[in-house]
């Protein structure tokens, strides 16, 4: 891991952008240390300098004096894609535009993402775990595929937040099952993207014998700021 800048921001958090051979991140610092670390991943065709992660990380890390850190997934921000990437988004688009099921699509896009970005996360946790100023345990909060993926096989992972606005693979859907940690799911009711019952069944099949369900109403993009408190005091419980 190389620290390739550094700057102590207006809340007091010290943001470190980071490289860890391909992989580019950054690592937001609270002014108490050593602290427990969450690990915030972005939603898919985003990035980990998306303004509403920046400032979900900042405060978490202002507030309740959580490390967190992001880092770009395959072919994402400035992380060049593969022909195989930018043919899915092709496709996607053509789809969308005709009205044509996306499904299988979504399936070929979104699982070789995921069997990437996972490997990715935990040689990244191994890297922030050996710093000093960060001690765990350590908490996962983003996108549902990813962290499924991610909490089933990484045992440092206790605790988790997934928001429930992105696709799942049958396949992941069906690794659900092994997702043992304590778990708070977000959806939002009336998600334009997103058919209502899926998503509820999907929270049904988490193998977590603590999980909690927030249903806000509004759109894909509509989850409101409060759960961002809520989740950090749920981090809290289970992470201290």
């Amino acid at each position: 891991m190389q620290f390739t800048s550094e700057q102590r921001l207006d809340d007091g958090v010290l943001e470190r952008e980071f490289t860890l051979g391909e992989i580019p991140g950054v690592l937001w610092m609270p002014d108490c240390a050593p602290a427990p670390l969450i690990l915030i991943g972005h939603n898919g065709g985003l990035h980990m300098r998306e303004p509403r992660l920046v400032a979900r990380a900042r405060h978490y890390a202002a507030k309740y004096g959580f490390a967190a850190a992001a880092v770009d997934a395959p072919g994402h921000g400035d992380r060049p894609r593969s022909a195989a990437d930018e043919q899915s988004r092709a496709d996607l688009r053509r789809a969308a535009q005709a009205g044509e099921p996306v499904d299988e699509i979504l399936d070929a896009f979104i699982l070789p993402l995921v069997e990437k970005a996972v490997p990715e996360w935990r040689t990244t946790l191994d890297a922030l775990l050996s710093l000093p100023e960060i001690d765990g345990p350590v908490g996962y909060n983003g996108m549902t595929a990813t962290g499924i993926r991610l909490a089933a096989v990484e045992p440092r992972i206790s605790a988790a937040v997934f928001f429930g606005q992105g696709f799942v693979p049958g396949t992941l859907r069906e690794e659900a099952r092994q997702v043992a940690i304590p778990l708070q799911f977000l959806m939002q009711w009336d998600d334009e993207g997103m058919e209502r019952q899926p998503t509820l069944d999907l929270f049904d099949t988490f193998g977590a014998k603590e999980k909690t369900l927030h249903a806000n109403l509004g759109g894909h993009a509509g989850t409101p700021w409060f759960e961002v408190d809520d989740a950090a005091r749920f981090f809290t419980r289970h992470l201290r």
